[in-house]
């Protein structure tokens, strides 16, 4: 299960999982969908969240799926799915758009 400190360390993968939940992109919507279906059956699936009333949520991180699943630089922690980028990547392409 995640902490607090957890969340600190990985708080931009969560942002980044955020911005895409509000402002949605058809690509990202399809791989967030392919993760998400792998979660669906794990048995992991349901633990308690670091942020309450974000679930579901990953019993072995404690992240919500809604937000990871959407993070391109987020991976699976047993391993299921892998990232498409690191956090510096994102980091680059963010400063791209501004």
């Amino acid at each position: 299960m995640g902490t607090l400190k957890t969340i600190w360390k990985n708080r931009k993968q969560i942002i980044e999982g955020i911005t895409n939940t509000i402002i949605r992109d058809e690509t990202i919507e399809v791989i967030a969908a392919l993760r998400h279906s792998v979660c669906d059956g794990c048995s992991s699936k349901g633990g308690n969240c670091v942020a309450p009333g974000t679930g579901p949520c990953c019993g072995e991180c404690g992240c919500s799926l809604t937000f990871k699943t959407r993070s391109l630089a987020s991976e699976c922690p047993l391993g299921k799915w892998k990232s498409f980028s690191t956090v510096e990547e994102e980091d680059e392409l963010n400063n791209l758009k501004n």
